[in-house]
């Protein structure tokens, strides 16, 4: 079952997770925004031993299953950083769209939960690879999932993938 949080005492397993664009709005259909979840895992992948096993883009959330050395310290790093970006990125292209995100003291742009879930069998790894890489054709934004791009189902590899079973 999901939690709120990822526990320390198992912060290096391996997760299923869900970060969610503040309410729910969709944003990653342009301006590039897809570009910066993607660079911000690449980098998390090259410098800070991250492992992707299945991931998907979608236009107000991702999912993602993956495996670091502390899983907390990845979640929080990233989504400040990729919160970060977007913001500039909706402040230079979208400004208006700003207040959406507007709270008492700054500006939200994830949802705080992420659901975290700990990949424990075979067979709950390939359901929840099988339901990240469905993701698209089930919203009917493509009729296979290898047409999206931004899928770790995707014709084109834009992200090193781990295999879980070899």
């Amino acid at each position: 079952m999901a939690s709120l949080r990822v526990s320390k005492d198992n912060a290096d397993s391996i997760f299923f997770v869900t970060f969610t664009i503040r309410r729910w709005y969709y944003i990653f259909d342009r301006h590039s925004r897809w570009d910066i979840l993607l660079s911000a895992l690449k980098f998390y992948q090259e410098n800070q031993n991250l492992k992707i096993y299945s991931w998907v883009f979608m236009l107000n959330h991702m999912h993602l299953i993956f495996q670091s050395e502390n899983a907390i310290k990845f979640i929080n790093s990233y989504k400040s950083y990729t919160a970060q970006k977007i913001r500039e990125n909706i402040q230079d292209t979208e400004p208006k769209l700003l207040k959406l995100f507007k709270t008492e003291k700054d500006y939200q742009i994830w949802q705080g939960k992420n659901y975290p879930e700990i990949i424990e069998s075979e067979k709950f790894f390939l359901q929840k690879a099988e339901y990240i890489i469905t993701n698209p054709v089930r919203k009917e934004y493509v009729y296979e999932p290898e047409e999206w791009k931004f899928s770790s189902s995707s014709r084109i590899q834009l992200l090193k993938l781990e295999s879980l079973f070899e």
